[in-house]
């Protein structure tokens, strides 16, 4: 039965998750399998790969073929190497301590480089939030800035339209209150001459009072 080493589908719409499975070459990419041998999440920064190693090798070394994906994941983990140095040793190329030697020092290698990627990604990710609180800020400072020039604005508005009505009505007050006293002045001229026509009249019948008495003496 020739098996293969493949990815199976789980994980929600938009969101994938993956097991790594053993499964008969001839059945369905996400139906029965033989053995779950491990897990893959894209979903988060770096990808997050857990495998067995010692089954994985185990199924490599009976002849399971992994699939272009599956084999990404393997030599990620250094499981495809581990599976390279033990046909080296069947060969006797090397002894099996020196096949664990070159496997310790690709270990550390790769650790150090995953190390450093993580580091990097946490700087970026520390930069990116820095970046993206000091663009709130200043949006935020500018939003308030913006709301103190608007109320001075209407504050000053406000003082300008009351200083025009203010000044206005300072413009209607005296020419109400003159009216009246240009209406009174005729009127106080007028009395002495009202006064006067009287004595006038009265004057010549005065004079000819004495007229009338000489008159009856004679």
């Amino acid at each position: 039965m020739p098996v293969k080493l493949r990815l199976q589908r789980h994980g929600k719409k938009g969101k994938p998750f993956y097991w790594l499975v053993a499964a008969d070459s001839r059945s369905k990419r996400d139906g029965r399998y033989l053995e779950k041998i491990g897990t893959y999440n894209p979903n988060t920064n770096p990808a997050a790969v857990n495998i067995d190693n010692d089954r994985a090798l185990n199924w490599l070394e009976k002849g399971a073929q992994p699939t272009d994906t599956a084999r990404t994941l393997l030599s990620y983990r250094g499981i495809m190497y581990k599976h390279h140095l033990n046909g080296g040793v069947r060969k006797g190329a090397f002894t099996q301590e020196d096949a664990e030697k070159k496997f310790e020092i690709w270990l550390k290698e790769k650790t150090a480089k995953i190390q450093v990627k993580e580091e990097g990604l946490s700087k970026d990710q520390a930069d990116a939030k820095a970046k993206r609180l000091e663009n709130e800020k200043a949006a935020s400072d500018k939003r308030l800035a913006d709301a103190a020039a608007a109320e001075a604005e209407a504050e000053a508005e406000a003082v300008a339209k009351k200083a025009a009505e203010e000044a206005h009505a300072a413009e209607e007050t005296p020419a109400a209150e003159e009216a009246p006293a240009a209406e009174e002045t005729p009127a106080a001229e007028e009395t002495p001459a009202a006064e006067e026509t009287p004595a006038a009249e009265e004057a010549p019948a005065a004079e000819e009072a004495p007229d009338s008495q000489d008159e009856v003496k004679k």
